[in-house]
């Protein structure tokens, strides 16, 4: 059976999606956004973790001696 005939109303509501232009504006600012940040975020992640990751590491550290200090 074709697909039309098992569902009348989706053809129309195709129609009816594909003229509707609601929300192309959000979608194309999205994408841009997406587009902008995605480079930006791979390299912050390449190069920029290790540094970001021995930062954290060494308050978290420092962080640790102070409280073993305090609580002897």
């Amino acid at each position: 059976m074709p697909f039309p005939k098992r569902f009348p109303g989706l053809g129309r509501l195709f129609r009816r999606l594909h003229r509707d232009e609601r929300g192309a504006l959000t979608l194309e600012t999205v994408l841009i956004i997406a587009a902008i940040a995605l480079p930006v975020l791979i390299v912050i992640i390449k190069y920029g973790w290790p540094a970001i990751r021995n930062y954290f590491d060494r308050g978290l550290q420092s962080l640790e001696q102070n409280t073993d200090e305090v609580t002897r």
